[in-house]
């Protein structure tokens, strides 16, 4: 599977730092005995190239190369842009 990247969407929860955003990806999963849905969170920093993401943002990112020592994801788009007051 050469050239395989997952892809997933969630919604930005920090851009604190340069150049990159903190990204929060839900996922619901059923338990196993108790047959009960619970969700599964989990961040992921993407880089953001033009400082464009903003918190609650929804946006998708993309697997990529190691960019730095946490940094594996890019931002590749904006889905929907989140509530600034």
């Amino acid at each position: 599977m050469l050239g395989f990247k997952r892809i997933l969407n969630g919604v930005v929860v920090g851009n604190k730092m340069d150049k990159t955003a903190v990204v929060e990806v839900s996922r619901r999963v059923r338990h196993s005995v108790f047959e009960k849905y619970f969700t599964k969170r989990k961040k992921y920093k993407a880089h953001d190239g033009k400082n464009e993401c903003e918190i609650g943002d929804q946006v998708e990112i993309k697997e990529c190369p190691p960019l730095s020592r946490e940094k594996r994801w890019v931002v590749v788009k904006i889905l929907e842009k989140g509530f600034q007051e």
